[in-house]
């Protein structure tokens, strides 16, 4: 099998279901941030770090294989006309959401509470759980805003949302973890 197709040299890809689209589509948009997401959670597993992370890491990797896929399906192509899938993409369930609150709070019970808004850095492994949850942010608004234009699985929006949290609160853990410096952002005051 070949990469290259050289079916897209015009600016447009396929979905799958076959719709054609240009490669700027905020459907594509929105799946090639979940690529770029997932390519950072990559960098961010090949760290030095406790195994579980690593193993939470590639679990997590896999979900958004299948956030990809509904993104980069065509909905009116994916359900015939009676009403069964044309498609065989899986979902993502209320498990999985469970799952990532789960995880997170338990890194949550041995951190110490959370009192102001922490600066991104202290460790290069930290730095890079920063970054990804930036892209995932970014992830969540497109497919915010392509939900907006046609709905989309309930669950992608929200897992998307909870995987930011939990970007956030692995990086808490690894600065802890590897006792890295935490600095707090304290506003400054205007001088009168």
């Amino acid at each position: 099998m070949k990469i290259y197709t050289k079916t897209g040299d015009n600016g447009t890809t396929s979905l799958f279901g076959g719709t054609r689209v240009s490669k700027h589509h905020i459907r594509i948009e929105s799946y090639g941030t979940i690529d770029e997401l997932n390519s950072h959670l990559g960098l961010i597993r090949d760290q030095e770090m406790d195994s579980q992370y690593k193993e939470m890491l590639v679990h997590i990797q896999n979900k958004l294989f299948t956030v990809g896929a509904i993104l980069a399906t065509d909905p009116e192509k994916a359900i015939l006309k009676n009403g069964k899938e044309r498609l065989s993409i899986p979902k993502i369930s209320s498990e999985d959401i469970e799952y990532l609150e789960q995880e997170m709070d338990r890194m949550n019970e041995a951190l110490p509470p959370m009192t102001h808004f922490v600066l991104p850095g202290g460790h290069q492994t930290v730095s890079f759980c920063h970054i990804a949850r930036c892209v995932c942010r970014r992830a969540e608004r497109l497919t915010a805003a392509l939900n907006d234009l046609k709905p989309i699985e309930p669950n992608t929006l929200v897992y998307l949302n909870r995987l930011s949290d939990y970007l956030f609160v692995l990086a808490r853990k690894l600065s802890y973890d590897l006792q890295a410096n935490e600095i707090k952002w304290i506003p400054e005051k205007k001088e009168s």
